[in-house]
């Protein structure tokens, strides 16, 4: 007699993850989430008075291998953060409001305490973008992952007013690519980094040139941007912006900037921050490698009119923001 729990899979570890992470959950609950935790599905109140012409907004994604440096780092309370953050950035370019977020966690063994600091970088993130963590899936998968390796994805949904889309409809000629800085990778070009670094240093070592650990510096929490969207859309003309992922700067900015309009990046506007010269160095990457697999720095592009452009920028820079020309509209 074989049972479910000898061919590596545990109910008991499952229902022990469960009641750990409900509360996570329900911190981030509001007075739209109709459901509990456990049930089939998660339920959020479709009324929305305040829009006119109310237009749902999606997106799904992962982490890539930057989980692979979390768990070799034995640090898994901010990977959590880095996939919410990563999705509120997706939608919150085209002018939407974040409103819930559902996970999917895949292992090859449950550690319960590995599991639950996952989620709980998730409810961390999900409280400070004001998303209610309304749903999610655990499985157990022996065979298919090793046994300390674990998967993570997400999915979020917001909202925003037909009216208020921002799609880049509006960029003209002559507009001004405004750049805001990342905080390192973010999470995007980890198997270059891994294959690089990883074979030099160990994730414990100290390296001078970052005045930290090869794994502090690759473990940074990929920021959100949605309330410094927020803000500069309310008191600027924004004709489109891009989130700087997989991709680089012109494979993310070609989403708004569209035929006919062409654009122009600044390459040596800015200066690339440590982790990504050493990248380059150790592994003498080229220079086009890197530019379509990292951010440089720049974790989001804001297009506005040139007349705007100086004020945008001196009142990101008053706001403790790093900001600057990245580029313009040439076309």
């Amino acid at each position: 007699m074989t049972t479910y729990k000898e061919s590596g899979v545990s109910i008991d570890r499952a229902d022990q993850l469960v009641n750990r992470i409900k509360p996570l959950a329900k911190s981030t609950f509001n007075k739209n989430v109709l459901s509990e935790i456990g049930f089939f599905g998660g339920f959020f109140d479709g009324r929305f008075p305040s829009y006119r012409r109310p237009v749902l907004v999606s997106s799904v994604d992962g982490v890539g291998t930057k989980l692979k440096v979390a768990i070799d780092a034995g640090k898994h309370d901010t990977i959590g953060q880095d996939l919410v953050n990563h999705c509120v950035n997706d939608i919150a370019v085209g002018g939407a409001k974040p409103l819930f977020f559902l996970d999917y966690f895949a292992c090859g063994a449950l550690d319960v305490s590995v599991a639950s600091q996952v989620v709980g970088g998730l409810a961390d993130a999900c409280r400070k973008n004001g998303v209610a963590l309304i749903g999610g899936e655990t499985a157990e998968m022996p065979g298919l992952y090793s046994e300390n390796d674990y998967d993570l994805a997400g999915t979020i949904v917001g909202i925003v007013d037909k009216t208020k889309v921002i799609d880049g409809s509006k960029v003209r000629k002559g507009d001004v690519l405004v750049g805001v800085a990342s905080t390192g990778l973010h999470t995007n070009g980890y198997s270059l980094a891994r294959k690089t670094l990883l074979e030099q240093y160990r994730v414990d070592s100290i390296v001078e040139e970052l005045g930290e650990t090869v794994g502090e510096a690759l473990l940074k929490v990929h920021r959100s941007y949605l309330d410094l969207i927020g803000f500069v859309t309310r008191k600027f003309s924004v004709h489109g912006m891009s989130h700087i992922t997989g991709g680089g700067i012109v494979g993310n900015t070609v989403r708004v900037i569209r035929k006919p309009h062409e654009f122009e990046v600044h390459w040596h506007n800015w200066e690339v921050p440590p982790i990504f010269k050493m990248i380059q160095a150790i592994g003498d990457v080229p220079e086009e490698d890197m530019r379509r697999t990292f951010n440089l720095g720049v974790g989001l592009v804001i297009i506005v009119p040139s007349k705007e452009s100086d004020q945008v920028i001196a009142v990101l820079r008053r706001k403790g923001e790093k900001a600057f020309v990245v580029g313009e509209v040439v076309r």
